[in-house]
């Protein structure tokens, strides 16, 4: 059975891209355009636009494709009117009538559109299952009592279901002190980051010695505490990053995933660790997600 691979940006099409070839099932890679995966090799690429949707779905059933993940970033594209070519033609009320719905929405449409034309769609974690964690803590610290914080995560993880939008959020002293919004995860940490110019100790707490001795002394007082932040009044200091799919959220499209860059930028925002839910959340790289969170002093906690 031939199976394709709809690739967006980031690094988890590669990963499952490579799962496939082990498992001697070579993808078709469908890439939207504006949107490159990081796939690599000689593998057979279908180009398509959201407005020649029903062009790709015919080409796919004529290469003999029966299974389709759906992987990878996509930012939703400006639909061009003039674009839309007669096999996409029928589907533009249904995908007119979801895309009002949100980006949930969206996929589900779009699931149903392939599963209505025979194709099966199946999840990234069920082709690449060594991206699911197994529950527990992932680190050698462990994160405080977050039993209050937890509640109050989850009870707002629904609110932004019902909104669709985002799937993680910042949280500190049972306060939410940011949500995700459409720019994701990693811009969410971003935005409590120190400017790179000034921090110089990121990627390598030694790096403070370039900043004389009142330096080395106040960065490896930090390092050692585990955060990197030059702004203790920071309101993201000491608290956790909380990731988990919204109630009700398809996963077969969607799934939540975290990286090295999120560990990297969770370090640099000053917070004490990551908490993310068992069987919602995928862990890129989780080998080296652990190593940066140790060597900084931060907690993992995949939550039952």
């Amino acid at each position: 059975m031939t199976i394709a691979l709809i690739a967006g940006t980031g690094g988890v099409p590669p990963v499952v891209a490579r799962a496939l070839i082990d498992q001697g099932r070579v993808p078709v890679i469908c890439e939207m355009m504006g949107y490159p995966s990081e796939v690599e090799g000689d593998l057979l690429r279908v180009p398509f636009r959201l407005e020649t949707l029903g062009t790709l779905l015919d080409r796919l059933t004529a290469l003999n494709v029966s299974e389709v993940c759906m992987v990878g970033a996509v930012r939703r594209p400006t639909v061009d009117p003039t674009a839309i070519d007669a096999a996409t033609a029928p589907l533009v009320p249904q995908l007119t009538e979801a895309m009002a719905k949100g980006d949930d929405g969206t996929l589900r449409a779009i699931i149903s559109l392939f599963e209505a034309r025979g194709f099966t769609v199946v999840g990234a974690h069920q082709i690449a299952p060594a991206l699911m964690p197994s529950a527990g803590v992932l680190t050698k610290v462990m994160p405080p009592d977050l039993t209050v914080d937890l509640a109050i995560a989850t009870t707002t993880l629904a609110e932004m279901g019902q909104a669709d939008l985002g799937q993680a959020m910042i949280v500190n002293n049972g306060q939410i002190i940011a949500r995700e919004d459409a720019r994701g995860t990693d811009a969410l940490l971003s935005d409590f980051c120190p400017d790179p110019a000034r921090d110089t100790t990121a990627t390598d707490p030694f790096s403070a010695v370039l900043d004389g001795a009142a330096g080395l002394v106040a960065g490896a007082a930090d390092w050692l505490s585990g955060r990197d932040h030059d702004d203790p009044h920071s309101p993201a200091v000491g608290g956790f990053l909380f990731k988990g799919p919204k109630p009700g959220q398809s996963l077969l499209a969607d799934m939540p995933t975290i990286g090295p860059s999120t560990s990297e930028r969770a370090v640099r925002a000053g917070l004490a660790g990551l908490v993310v839910q068992e069987g919602g959340v995928m862990i890129l790289d989780q080998a080296r997600v652990v190593d940066i969170l140790d060597r900084h002093g931060l907690y993992l906690w995949v939550t039952p």
